[in-house]
Protein backbone atom coordinates (compact mmCIF):
# COMPACT_ATOMS: atom_id res chain seq x y z
CA UNK A 1 0.00 0.00 0.00
CA UNK A 2 1.22 3.52 -0.73
CA UNK A 3 2.06 5.27 2.55
CA UNK A 4 2.71 8.99 2.81
CA UNK A 5 5.07 10.59 5.29
CA UNK A 6 4.81 14.00 6.86
CA UNK A 7 6.40 15.55 3.77
CA UNK A 8 3.89 13.86 1.47
CA UNK A 9 6.56 11.62 -0.09
CA UNK A 10 5.62 8.05 -0.87
CA UNK A 11 7.14 5.52 1.53
CA UNK A 12 7.65 2.17 -0.15
CA UNK A 13 7.96 -0.52 2.51
CA UNK A 14 10.11 -3.59 1.71
CA UNK A 15 8.13 -6.80 1.38
CA UNK A 16 8.85 -10.47 0.98
CA UNK A 17 6.85 -13.59 0.28
CA UNK A 18 7.83 -17.27 0.58
CA UNK A 19 6.51 -19.76 -1.97
CA UNK A 20 7.40 -22.99 -3.77
CA UNK A 21 9.16 -22.68 -7.12
CA UNK A 22 6.72 -24.38 -9.49
CA UNK A 23 5.78 -23.29 -13.03
CA UNK A 24 2.08 -22.66 -12.16
CA UNK A 25 3.11 -20.30 -9.33
CA UNK A 26 5.05 -17.94 -11.59
CA UNK A 27 1.93 -16.19 -12.89
CA UNK A 28 0.70 -15.46 -9.34
CA UNK A 29 4.08 -14.10 -8.30
CA UNK A 30 4.22 -11.89 -11.40
CA UNK A 31 0.74 -10.60 -10.60
CA UNK A 32 1.70 -9.80 -7.00
CA UNK A 33 4.74 -7.92 -8.27
CA UNK A 34 2.66 -5.90 -10.70
CA UNK A 35 0.07 -4.98 -8.09
CA UNK A 36 2.70 -4.02 -5.56
CA UNK A 37 4.58 -1.79 -7.97
CA UNK A 38 1.35 -0.07 -8.95
CA UNK A 39 0.80 0.73 -5.27
CA UNK A 40 4.34 2.05 -5.01
CA UNK A 41 3.79 4.35 -7.99
CA UNK A 42 6.33 2.39 -10.07
CA UNK A 43 3.99 1.10 -12.78
CA UNK A 44 6.61 1.94 -15.40
CA UNK A 45 8.78 -0.89 -14.09
CA UNK A 46 6.05 -3.55 -14.00
CA UNK A 47 6.97 -5.29 -17.26
CA UNK A 48 10.73 -5.37 -16.59
CA UNK A 49 10.23 -6.47 -12.96
CA UNK A 50 7.92 -9.30 -14.01
CA UNK A 51 10.50 -10.51 -16.54
CA UNK A 52 13.18 -10.49 -13.83
CA UNK A 53 10.99 -12.43 -11.40
CA UNK A 54 10.09 -14.98 -14.07
CA UNK A 55 13.74 -15.59 -14.97
CA UNK A 56 14.86 -15.81 -11.33
CA UNK A 57 12.18 -18.40 -10.53
CA UNK A 58 12.84 -20.29 -13.77
CA UNK A 59 16.53 -20.46 -12.86
CA UNK A 60 15.67 -22.16 -9.56
CA UNK A 61 13.25 -24.58 -11.22
CA UNK A 62 15.77 -25.52 -13.91
CA UNK A 63 18.94 -25.75 -11.83
CA UNK A 64 17.78 -26.56 -8.28
CA UNK A 65 14.53 -28.34 -9.03
CA UNK A 66 10.75 -27.89 -9.07
CA UNK A 67 9.24 -27.66 -5.60
CA UNK A 68 12.20 -25.80 -4.11
CA UNK A 69 11.15 -23.43 -1.29
CA UNK A 70 12.18 -19.88 -2.15
CA UNK A 71 11.61 -16.39 -0.80
CA UNK A 72 11.08 -13.31 -2.95
CA UNK A 73 12.15 -10.00 -1.37
CA UNK A 74 11.51 -6.63 -3.01
CA UNK A 75 12.72 -3.26 -1.79
CA UNK A 76 13.70 0.17 -3.07
CA UNK A 77 15.81 3.08 -1.94
CA UNK A 78 13.87 5.27 -4.33
CA UNK A 79 16.50 5.32 -7.08
CA UNK A 80 16.61 1.55 -7.60
CA UNK A 81 14.18 -1.33 -7.30
CA UNK A 82 15.91 -4.40 -5.87
CA UNK A 83 14.51 -7.90 -6.41
CA UNK A 84 16.01 -10.86 -4.54
CA UNK A 85 15.19 -14.55 -4.72
CA UNK A 86 16.74 -16.85 -2.11
CA UNK A 87 16.85 -20.65 -2.25
CA UNK A 88 18.41 -23.32 0.00
CA UNK A 89 21.03 -24.64 -2.46
CA UNK A 90 24.39 -22.81 -2.18
CA UNK A 91 26.01 -25.10 -4.75
CA UNK A 92 23.98 -24.35 -7.90
CA UNK A 93 25.46 -20.90 -8.55
CA UNK A 94 24.12 -19.22 -11.69
CA UNK A 95 26.70 -18.34 -14.31
CA UNK A 96 26.24 -16.16 -17.36
CA UNK A 97 27.34 -18.05 -20.45
CA UNK A 98 26.92 -17.63 -24.17
CA UNK A 99 24.77 -20.67 -25.10
CA UNK A 100 24.77 -22.35 -28.48
CA UNK A 101 22.08 -21.10 -30.82
CA UNK A 102 19.91 -24.15 -30.16
CA UNK A 103 20.62 -24.41 -26.42
CA UNK A 104 18.01 -23.48 -23.87
CA UNK A 105 20.20 -23.55 -20.74
CA UNK A 106 21.67 -20.16 -19.94
CA UNK A 107 19.13 -18.09 -21.81
CA UNK A 108 17.36 -17.00 -18.60
CA UNK A 109 20.44 -15.28 -17.21
CA UNK A 110 21.10 -13.69 -20.59
CA UNK A 111 17.61 -12.18 -20.45
CA UNK A 112 18.15 -11.05 -16.85
CA UNK A 113 21.50 -9.50 -17.79
CA UNK A 114 19.89 -7.66 -20.69
CA UNK A 115 16.90 -6.37 -18.70
CA UNK A 116 18.39 -5.50 -15.29
CA UNK A 117 20.80 -2.64 -14.65
CA UNK A 118 22.75 -4.84 -12.24
CA UNK A 119 22.53 -8.39 -10.94
CA UNK A 120 24.58 -10.72 -8.82
CA UNK A 121 24.72 -13.65 -6.43
CA UNK A 122 25.19 -13.70 -2.65
CA UNK A 123 26.50 -17.09 -1.53
CA UNK A 124 25.81 -18.22 2.02
CA UNK A 125 26.68 -21.35 4.01
CA UNK A 126 23.27 -22.96 3.52
CA UNK A 127 21.61 -20.85 0.83
CA UNK A 128 22.14 -18.28 -1.88
CA UNK A 129 20.45 -15.11 -3.06
CA UNK A 130 20.26 -14.07 -6.70
CA UNK A 131 19.43 -10.39 -6.96
CA UNK A 132 18.91 -7.74 -9.61
CA UNK A 133 18.22 -4.02 -9.65
CA UNK A 134 16.20 -1.77 -11.93
CA UNK A 135 16.70 2.00 -12.00
CA UNK A 136 13.50 3.88 -11.14
CA UNK A 137 14.60 7.29 -12.40
CA UNK A 138 13.72 8.72 -8.98
CA UNK A 139 15.94 10.19 -6.29
CA UNK A 140 17.15 8.19 -3.31
CA UNK A 141 14.60 8.52 -0.51
CA UNK A 142 15.08 8.79 3.24
CA UNK A 143 12.19 6.58 4.28
CA UNK A 144 11.44 5.49 7.80
CA UNK A 145 12.57 2.04 8.97
CA UNK A 146 10.29 -0.79 7.98
CA UNK A 147 7.32 -1.43 10.23
CA UNK A 148 6.83 -5.23 10.15
CA UNK A 149 3.13 -4.91 11.06
CA UNK A 150 2.46 -2.54 8.18
CA UNK A 151 4.52 -4.63 5.75
CA UNK A 152 2.65 -7.83 6.67
CA UNK A 153 -0.73 -6.12 6.36
CA UNK A 154 0.31 -4.64 3.02
CA UNK A 155 1.21 -8.04 1.60
CA UNK A 156 -2.04 -9.58 2.86
CA UNK A 157 -4.07 -6.78 1.27
CA UNK A 158 -2.28 -7.17 -2.06
CA UNK A 159 -2.78 -10.93 -2.10
CA UNK A 160 -6.44 -10.57 -1.15
CA UNK A 161 -7.01 -7.86 -3.74
CA UNK A 162 -5.29 -9.95 -6.41
CA UNK A 163 -7.49 -12.96 -5.66
CA UNK A 164 -10.69 -10.92 -5.83
CA UNK A 165 -10.01 -9.12 -9.12
CA UNK A 166 -11.56 -10.47 -12.34
CA UNK A 167 -9.09 -11.72 -14.98
CA UNK A 168 -10.12 -8.92 -17.35
CA UNK A 169 -8.94 -6.34 -14.79
CA UNK A 170 -5.60 -7.91 -13.89
CA UNK A 171 -3.54 -5.57 -16.04
CA UNK A 172 -4.87 -2.34 -14.55
CA UNK A 173 -3.12 -0.61 -11.63
CA UNK A 174 -4.31 -1.29 -8.10
CA UNK A 175 -5.28 2.16 -6.85
CA UNK A 176 -5.35 3.23 -3.21
CA UNK A 177 -9.17 3.14 -3.36
CA UNK A 178 -9.13 -0.45 -4.64
CA UNK A 179 -6.55 -1.39 -1.99
CA UNK A 180 -8.76 0.14 0.70
CA UNK A 181 -11.71 -1.92 -0.53
CA UNK A 182 -9.52 -5.05 -0.47
CA UNK A 183 -8.51 -4.24 3.11
CA UNK A 184 -12.16 -3.90 4.16
CA UNK A 185 -13.03 -7.20 2.45
CA UNK A 186 -10.10 -8.85 4.19
CA UNK A 187 -11.34 -7.62 7.57
CA UNK A 188 -14.84 -8.89 6.75
CA UNK A 189 -13.42 -12.31 5.87
CA UNK A 190 -11.61 -12.42 9.22
CA UNK A 191 -14.85 -11.59 11.01
CA UNK A 192 -16.61 -14.42 9.17
CA UNK A 193 -13.81 -16.76 10.25
CA UNK A 194 -14.11 -15.66 13.89
CA UNK A 195 -17.85 -16.26 13.86
CA UNK A 196 -17.35 -19.71 12.29
CA UNK A 197 -14.99 -20.55 15.17
CA UNK A 198 -17.62 -19.58 17.74
CA UNK A 199 -15.98 -16.26 18.63
CA UNK A 200 -17.73 -12.90 18.99
CA UNK A 201 -16.73 -10.68 16.01
CA UNK A 202 -17.83 -7.48 17.77
CA UNK A 203 -15.73 -8.29 20.81
CA UNK A 204 -12.77 -9.08 18.58
CA UNK A 205 -13.15 -5.74 16.81
CA UNK A 206 -13.30 -3.89 20.13
CA UNK A 207 -10.17 -5.66 21.37
CA UNK A 208 -8.35 -5.00 18.11
CA UNK A 209 -9.27 -1.31 18.26
CA UNK A 210 -8.04 -1.06 21.85
CA UNK A 211 -4.82 -2.83 20.91
CA UNK A 212 -4.30 -0.53 17.93
CA UNK A 213 -4.92 2.64 19.95
CA UNK A 214 -2.56 1.45 22.70
CA UNK A 215 0.18 0.86 20.12
CA UNK A 216 -0.35 4.32 18.63
CA UNK A 217 -0.14 5.87 22.09
CA UNK A 218 3.06 3.95 22.84
CA UNK A 219 4.55 4.99 19.51
CA UNK A 220 3.67 8.61 20.26
CA UNK A 221 5.41 8.45 23.63
CA UNK A 222 8.47 6.82 22.03
CA UNK A 223 8.72 9.46 19.29
CA UNK A 224 8.14 12.24 21.77
CA UNK A 225 11.03 11.10 23.94
CA UNK A 226 13.54 11.20 21.08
Amino acid sequence: MVIYGASGCVQRRPWEVPFTAEPPVVARVRRAMRLHLSLWGLSGLEDLAQICVSELVANVINHVGPGTPVTLAVSTDGANLRIELSDPDPRALPTLVAPMSEAESGRGLMILDAVADRWGVISRADSKVVWCELATGLEVSNEHPRNPRVAQAEMSIIQHGSAQRPPSDEGSPLSVAVAEKAAINLIADVLHWLRAQGCDPDEALDRAQMHYEAELEEAGRTNGSK
